[in-house]
């Protein structure tokens, strides 16, 4: 089995993260990929000097989500006899998660539900709306 567990730095993720240890620890064969998605549009019109700048500020943002996030949440994993990876990606939140769910043939996306902004924020949160909605795994909303 592979699941891949989407957090947000937030510590509705420790839910997500939670729900997934439980899970993985009731089969004998379980990978689990902490999956860390930095929102990011493509679409910009800059200079040279603004891509590098960028580019810079793109490097330092995954070194922060390593460090702050996933490292934390894989060596929880691996202490309770788990296999864990993590991985960083630059894009949109559900549509990164997604694809990388469907590329590394994960049987599930797990994710905690957020619940500020606006109405279909305050039923899933819109990342998480998005992802239940398009998806091509299943997709496990935790509270």
């Amino acid at each position: 089995m592979k699941l891949v567990v989407g957090l947000d730095g937030h510590g509705s993720g420790d839910h997500a993260l939670a729900f997934a240890k439980e899970l993985a620890s009731k089969t004998t064969d379980c990978e689990i990929i902490v999956v860390y998605v930095i929102e990011w549009s493509p679409f910009s019109f800059q200079t040279a000097e603004e891509n590098a700048e960028r580019h810079k500020r793109r490097e330092e943002e995954i070194t922060v989500a390593m460090e702050r996030v996933l490292n934390p949440a894989v060596a929880s994993l691996s202490d309770a006899g788990l296999s864990a990876r993590a991985v960083v990606k630059h894009g949109d939140v559900a549509d990164t998660i997604d694809a990388i769910a469907h590329s590394e043939g994960a049987d599930q996306i797990i994710v905690a539900r957020n619940s500020s902004g606006g109405l279909t924020s305050r039923l899933f949160g819109s990342s998480t709306a998005n992802l239940v909605m398009n998806a091509r795994v299943p997709v496990t909303v935790v509270a």
